[in-house]
């Protein structure tokens, strides 16, 4: 079922060597206690880790993006605000992601909230607020290219083109 709404991903392939690691030690350590298939219960370990820790610390983020798919951004922008302030208190989680959250996420959560913020102000027709927000984005990430296409767009529809 798609919505139609876009969504962006973009992954980090060098962020998947350290989920490989982890994934290969898992089965090293199944391997070490004994257990009776050790491929399968060091995979099985990983992945209740990998979605455990994204289920639980990634939950503001994901209700968000359920929401901007039903097309609540009014609620999305918020759960997208508390996801902000949740990776702006452990910014930590964020910077060592591929790690924590066994996420190859090339974008930061703190990022993907702004743009997010910023893209359902301007489904709400604020366009204003989703400018602010997406040179918010731009000021912290200044390599976002997400957020110099969003204002790029918005100063194209604002700017009257010449005739």
């Amino acid at each position: 079922m798609s919505s139609g709404t876009p969504i962006v991903r973009q992954v980090s392939w060098l962020a998947v060597v350290p989920q490989l690691a982890a994934m290969s030690g898992a089965m090293f350590v199944a391997y070490l206690v004994g257990a009776p298939d050790p491929m399968v219960c060091g995979a099985a370990g990983y992945l209740i880790y990998s979605f455990g820790s994204r289920r639980l610390l990634t939950r503001s983020h994901r209700a968000g993006i359920r929401l901007v798919k039903r097309g609540q951004f009014a609620e999305a922008s918020k759960r997208f605000q508390e996801s902000l302030q949740f990776f702006e208190r452990y910014p930590w989680i964020d910077r060592f992601r591929s790690f924590v959250l066994m996420s190859p996420s090339a974008v930061s959560y703190q990022e993907m909230a702004l743009a997010n913020i910023a893209f359902c102000y301007g489904q709400l027709g604020n366009g204003e607020q989703s400018r602010t927000y997406y040179k918010k984005c731009l000021e912290r990430f200044p390599e976002s290219g997400l957020a110099t296409a969003a204002l790029r767009m918005l100063d194209s529809v604002s700017t009257p083109a010449a005739s």
